[in-house]
């Protein structure tokens, strides 16, 4: 227990720090501006921006662990109360999932150094061939979603994709194969399944653990399976948007953003993910969806 406070502690510390720092570069580059005017409002618009994005990386920590798209929900939010452009709201909220990423590599360490170390071969081969899978499925769909000009027509794609992510959570959950009684071809259709969550408003946990328990998988080695698929996904979906768009995120914004969601998410974890178990978000999805399509149509009236 004292471990586990001096660790919170740390990260607060280091948290800290990184504020500072980030601050101090908002002054300095206030201390350029002649005008006093000028100056009050870049400085006010500096101090926004980060409350917005500890905001969003607060969101991205918590609504990672439940099966409602933390990606659509975040999407949705640049979108509507940033005036973000579709194309930056996408980029940006694959940005915050390398938070919760390291998250999730924090939780499963040790799952992750026999990975690493090769001493679990079910593993690497789980994982290097639902990459492969994804790939096929989320390369060509991340193209056609940042292919959209118009934050009407991507909310409204979020509403319909929020409403199958519902739909999805409605389906038979039941399983009795443990991890090792995976096949290839079980592995290759999780891949194809999770590459769909590119899609604003599909959650990826919420489609790979139904998938899972579809294929009779139990609901403990589902979740486990979940997450640990997860991190490939991440780092290529990073990967991709990195060569794919121009980014100007300053090395302590960027920071900031990481560690809070690290920091939110780890903490958060155990308790959302056992949340996520008794609680039925089929009904929050569909509704969610309803009420997203609904408030845009209005706006087009």
């Amino acid at each position: 227990m004292r471990i586990f406070f001096l660790k919170i502690i740390v990260l607060c510390i280091f948290h800290c720090i990184l504020i500072f720092l980030f601050l101090k570069n908002c002054y300095n580059y206030n201390d350029n501006i002649k005008s006093k005017n000028s100056y009050k409002a870049i400085d006010l618009k500096l101090h926004m921006d980060v409350m917005e994005q500890l905001i969003l990386s607060i969101v991205q920590g918590i609504a990672e662990w439940l099966p409602i798209s933390s990606e659509g929900i975040s999407v949705y939010i640049l979108i509507k109360f940033f005036n973000s452009n579709p194309s930056q709201a996408l980029s940006y909220a694959i940005f915050l999932h390398f938070g919760t990423m390291l998250a999730v590599i924090a939780k499963f360490r040790e799952d992750f150094a026999k990975i690493l170390s090769l001493k679990d071969k079910k593993l690497v081969k789980l994982l290097l061939i639902t990459s492969i899978f994804t790939a096929i499925t989320a390369i060509p769909l991340f193209y056609l979603i940042t292919s959209f000009k118009s934050g009407l027509e991507v909310t409204i794609f979020i509403g319909l994709m929020l409403i199958v992510t519902g739909i999805i959570l409605r389906l038979p959950k039941s399983g009795y194969r443990d991890f090792e009684s995976m096949s290839i071809v079980d592995m290759a259709l999780l891949g194809l399944f999770q590459g769909f969550a590119v899609l604003p408003g599909i959650s990826r946990s919420g489609t790979t653990i139904s998938f899972l328990l579809l294929r009779k998988i139990n609901k403990e080695d589902a979740l486990k399976i979940s997450f640990l698929i997860s991190v490939p996904a991440v780092l290529g979906a990073l990967a991709i948007d990195f060569l794919s768009n121009s980014h100007d995120i300053q090395i302590e914004v960027g920071l900031i953003v990481v560690t809070t969601t690290f920091f939110v998410g780890y903490l958060t974890m155990d308790l959302l993910l056992k949340f996520a178990r008794v609680v039925d978000f089929s009904k929050f999805c569909i509704s969610l969806g309803l009420i997203t399509i609904i408030l845009t149509l209005f706006q087009l009236l």
